[in-house]
């Protein structure tokens, strides 16, 4: 019974080291880093936004506990996912006709 149990304990011990190692392993890839880059960029947006929030809202808040006029209406600046498409169609009257 005691031989039995250290065998199964030992062969759980070497699948669960296996599996880490090969996760260790495939974080350092060219995948595995990009994805890694990739979740530290979104991370860092996602508390950048998260403070932006906090800070309209604290501002605000203030504002009303002061009995100050609300803040003018911030104009937000177009980002590259805002700007529209420029299609490549052309007309007949561009092309000229022959």
């Amino acid at each position: 019974m005691r031989r039995g149990f250290w065998f199964v304990a030992g062969a759980g011990a070497g699948v669960y080291a296996m599996n880490r190692v090969r996760r260790f392993s495939e974080g350092f890839t060219a995948a595995g880093l990009r994805d890694r880059a990739q979740a530290i960029r979104l991370g860092a947006r996602m508390v950048r936004e998260e403070v932006a929030q906090a800070s309209a809202d604290r501002e605000v808040e203030l504002r009303e506990r002061l009995g100050l006029a609300p803040a003018p209406a911030r104009r937000e600046l177009a980002g590259p996912h805002d700007r529209p498409q420029l299609t490549q169609q052309r007309t007949t009257d561009e092309r000229g006709s022959n």
